[in-house]
């Protein structure tokens, strides 16, 4: 199914109070842009000139706001990874207008047709955002990426560069991207698995615009570019957040993994959809050998996500390691700062560390309040998400009650089961029993209700 048959606009009014009912922000007050229009006007005087570097941009084509910008060169046997990041704190100063609005929002919320933007697109998709259109100010972080795929910040530098080429995800050439990008991203992959670091990149269930101005709901599976791309993340945020721990300092993103318990149920969800799992295998092994184009795997990876506890922040405290369980190393966010609060602090700290200058005392202060702002801001952005998919089922099945529909139990709720339909990216849960994890069964729709987002189904 391409796209959503919505001749009534069903879609549209549902987005509307989605937007309403989540105080999803319409554009900014005036006095923010204000200020944002006169930030965006700032001459950078702090910066070295590094527009001779050869910069490149990868995201999905739509994308405006660009916080990343690498370039990448051998150096001996390592490799040098020169990653660019919006220098969205030379335009944004502690305490004024456009700093006050984006403690109150807290990050960028996306829906599937439009976005709240954390600054004015002045600055976000314009002056602090790394286009290809003319030099812009960036922190340029260098990580060393040795053979083995270990990482180190070897330094850290505010610089004017000027990116090459915008290129995107579903079009990039091997040709368009420095020619050691893959072997970056394959280093990275296998310190991932020699740590025995266990994420988990199941099909998204996602809800897109088309060009047409349609709308599409399906599972997308993430491209090999976008894995490429987020290994240089990856690398980064690992050794800044070495960097940070080391000098006693910083903000980090922390997981704890799932307990015995939960491990068990794992297991039990393996075997219920007819999969391998060797008693002498863990996990964090197991997991890496799924294919999430196999559904029944997809299924598990699905399960392994929600078994696992969520990510949070947690400010540097003197003797603890922060750990995350899913990147197994300590772990931090730095380089998203045009879409997430918390990043443009973390770029701050590093670059102080790195050029042996104290942290602000902006900076610390501010690492003991974003993690309620960030949990606050990231449980929104959820609900958002998940409303808007509900929306779409509701759409997509509207008008078909009575109809049967081939189905698959993925996992167990309240009550109930969670199943995935078989011709279509719909997930559902159903008032059943009696049944196993990766059983068949045939559902009736009973009701699709785009106004109230939900739809009920019975097992025929």
């Amino acid at each position: 199914m391409k796209s959503l048959t919505d001749p009534s606009q069903a879609l549209s009014t549902g987005l509307a109070k989605i937007r309403t009912e989540f105080h999803v922000p319409d554009g900014f007050p005036a006095g923010v842009v204000a200020a944002a229009e006169a930030a965006a006007r700032r001459v950078p005087n702090q910066h070295a000139d590094r527009t001779d570097m050869p910069f490149v941009t990868l995201d999905p084509a739509a994308s405006t706001d660009l916080d990343q910008a690498f370039s990448i060169e051998a150096s001996s046997r390592d490799l040098l990874l020169h990653y660019a990041i919006a220098d969205v704190a030379w335009f944004v100063e502690d305490g004024d207008a456009v700093d006050v609005e984006a403690w109150n929002r807290g990050q960028t919320l996306y829906l599937p047709d439009s976005k709240a933007g954390l600054y004015p697109p002045v600055l976000a998709e314009a002056a602090a955002s790394l286009l290809p259109d003319g030099p812009r100010p960036a922190v340029i972080f260098t990580v060393r990426v040795a053979e083995d795929g270990a990482v180190k910040l070897d330094g850290v530098e505010r610089a004017i560069i000027q990116s090459r080429a915008k290129l995107a995800y579903d079009s990039v050439r091997v040709s368009d991207v420095p020619s050691d990008f893959a072997e970056l991203a394959r280093r990275i992959a296998a310190n991932e698995e020699r740590r025995g670091a266990s994420r988990v990149d199941p099909p998204e269930q996602e809800v897109e615009r088309l060009a047409d101005g349609t709308f599409r709901l399906a599972f997308r599976p993430l491209l090999q570019s976008e894995q490429d791309n987020a290994a240089l993340s990856l690398a980064a945020n690992m050794a800044i957040a070495d960097a940070m721990l080391a000098h006693k300092t910083g903000l980090f993103r922390v997981m704890s993994g799932p307990d015995a318990s939960k491990v068990q149920r794992l297991r039990n969800a393996a075997q219920a959809l007819g999969l391998s799992w060797p008693a002498s295998t863990g996990l964090r092994d197991y997991q890496r050998t799924l294919d999430p184009a196999d559904p029944k795997q997809a299924a598990l990876m699905l399960e392994i996500r929600r078994a696992g506890n969520g990510a949070s922040y947690q400010p540097y405290v003197e003797g603890v390691v922060p750990w995350h369980e899913a990147m197994a190393a300590t772990y931090a966010h730095a380089t998203a700062p045009l879409r997430r609060l918390a990043d443009r602090y973390v770029v701050r700290c590093a670059l102080a560390i790195a050029n042996g200058q104290p942290v602000p005392q902006a900076v610390s202060d501010a690492f003991a309040g974003l993690p309620k702002v960030m949990g606050r801001a990231d449980a929104r952005a959820s609900q958002i998400n998940h409303a808007a998919i509900d929306l779409a089922e509701a759409v997509m099945l509207r008008g078909r009650e009575g109809e049967t529909f081939k189905a698959v139990v993925t996992d167990f709720v309240d009550h109930g089961v969670r199943v995935q339909l078989a011709d279509m990216p719909v997930v559902a849960t159903v008032k059943a029993t009696g049944l196993r994890q990766g059983d068949g069964l045939t559902l009736k729709l009973v009701l699709a209700d785009a106004d109230q987002r939900s739809i009920v189904f019975e097992p025929v």
